[in-house]
């Protein structure tokens, strides 16, 4: 199994990275010495992320990626292989939120949900897994969430669902892979200081949402993507499967 190659000739491709957690990430992984593709479907904002990051394009670039198409996982692999021969590590964040009452949900948006979702982060791992299995090493990285660990609060059935999904198939794939050097974790975050977050609580809601949290504050973003740096590290090679759990106490197992 060949050595894996320094972090600072390494390329980590993060979906929904034009916003929000996404952005954290992308700065995390770029700050700690990787080659960040910015991949999302608002490619503008991808663009003034990547100026911010590197004025020059040489070690932040963007890529259009809609994860409901497993196509779009195709092209930016391959663009990217083209650009810097190999692909390192992958971070499946991007997805949907619709907070609608469980029994408001008409079977069609559930299935679209989870399609987006738990779909989106399948076709990731399987598309970039078999390149990193090809290779002999590799990173992935799967956002899930607090809301598929407990069923959600804040959020629908059908996110909580996907979120659920996604931790199932970070076991499945890093069961898979990790003989080939290939390591697949995830992270559940709790209720972060997010304008998403924001947007779905409000008012009186939110002053009760913390007040159930032990640590009686919304999580940070930025530790976060300190974690998804940590996970997409070669040192990192013997932690596989896992969740990472950062939500202040809400959710303990």
């Amino acid at each position: 199994m060949p050595a894996p190659l320094p972090i600072e000739t390494q390329t980590a491709v993060v979906t929904g990275a034009a916003s929000g957690v996404g952005a954290q990430i992308a700065r995390a992984l770029h700050r700690a010495g990787f080659r960040v593709i910015l991949s999302d479907k608002d490619e503008a904002a991808c663009d003034a992320l990547a100026e911010e990051l590197d004025l020059a394009s040489e070690t932040a670039v963007t890529a259009r990626l809609d994860i409901a198409r497993p196509e779009d996982f195709t092209a930016v692999l391959e663009k990217t292989v083209a650009r810097w021969g190999s692909v390192e590590v992958l971070v499946n964040n991007a997805a949907v939120t619709r907070a609608r009452p469980v029994l408001e949900i008409e079977t069609a948006e559930f299935d679209e949900v989870m399609a987006i979702n738990a779909g989106g982060t399948f076709s990731g791992c399987r598309i970039f897994g078999r390149h990193f299995k090809e290779r002999g090493y590799g990173r992935i990285v799967n956002l899930a969430s607090l809301a598929g660990q407990n069923g959600g609060t804040a959020t629908g059935a059908h996110y909580a669902a996907s979120k659920g999904a996604i931790l199932a198939l970070t076991k499945v794939f890093a069961r898979d892979l990790g003989p080939f050097g290939v390591t697949v974790n995830a992270i559940s975050p709790g209720p972060m200081d997010t304008p998403m977050v924001r947007s779905l609580v409000q008012g009186e809601a939110m002053d009760a949402l913390i007040a159930q949290i032990p640590v009686r504050r919304l999580g940070d973003a930025g530790l976060v993507a300190d974690l998804v740096a940590f996970l997409a590290a070669p040192a990192a090679a013997f932690v596989n499967g896992a969740c990472w759990d950062v939500n202040g106490g809400l959710y303990m197992r």
